[in-house]
This record gives structure tokens, sequence and C-alpha cells, in this order.
């Protein structure tokens, strides 16, 4: 491979997170949903399980608190264990959100995490980061 075939690779390559939330590990679906990311090619860089507490969640989730479903939302969060991953690989922002899915489950597609899983709009299965900048503040909140 070239320098700039390497240079031009490196660009793509990227690392995001996801969070299986509470309804996903008390539905045993942790296992399912890893294998997806493996098998679609990512690296899984980072890996743990935890709860979050409230100062916690408040903090992830601070982009959202101003908005009316915010308590249920922490409430939610903080109900079970979680499982958090770093993954790594080519385009991993765009690509994990595709295939989490909509927001709502009951709007995506089938063969989305959330389309496939998902229950409704707050117990929808897994977390996302939206983008390189949201990553770096998440990551730095679960992984301190």
């Amino acid at each position: 491979m070239s320098k700039a075939e390497l240079k031009s690779r490196s660009k793509l390559t990227e690392q995001t997170l996801f969070i299986v939330k509470p309804d996903g590990v008390k539905r045993k679906l942790v296992g399912e949903i890893l294998s997806r990311f493996e098998k679609k090619g990512f690296v899984i860089i980072k890996l743990k399980m935890f709860s979050f507490t409230k100062e916690l969640a408040s903090e992830f989730y601070s982009i959202h608190k101003e908005k009316p479903f915010f308590d249920e939302l922490l409430s939610y969060i903080t109900s079970g264990p979680v499982v958090v991953a770093v993954i790594e690989g080519n385009n991993a922002v765009i690509t994990t959100r595709q295939m989490v899915g909509a927001t709502k489950s009951f709007e995506a597609e089938p063969g989305s995490i959330r389309g496939d899983f998902g229950l409704g709009f707050t117990e929808n299965i897994i977390h996302a980061s939206d983008s390189l900048e949201s990553f770096e503040k998440e990551v730095n909140v679960v992984f301190k």
C-alpha cells in the first residue's frame, strides 16, 4: 500500500462509542449487539459494564438537560447496569448510527438494532455518539 493510500485510509478510521442501555442488558442482548459490530468489521477498543449514578448520567446527558424528557432519561439510564464500548473502524460514527437506527424504535428500520430489538422511545436498547465531538465528551465521562 502506498503512502497516499495509507494516509487516505487513516482519515476514514475513527472511533466511536455506544452503550447497551439497561433494557438491552436486562434482555441479554449484549452479545448479539457486540457481535453485529464485530461482524461489520469494527474492532472493540474498550469495553466495560457499570451502573450510572444520577450525577454521572446528568453529566453524560447534559446536552438534554433543558428538554422535557431529561428526568425520565436519567431515571431510565440509572435503572440498571449498562455496557459501554469504544469501537474503531472506517467511518465509525456514521456507520454505527446507521446500524443503531432511528431513536424511536417504532420508526427504526428492520435490520437496525433498534428496529429489531427496541420497544419505544426511552427504552430503545442502545445509545451511540452522534459525532466525533460527542464521542470525545462521552468517552471522557464514562472512561474517567
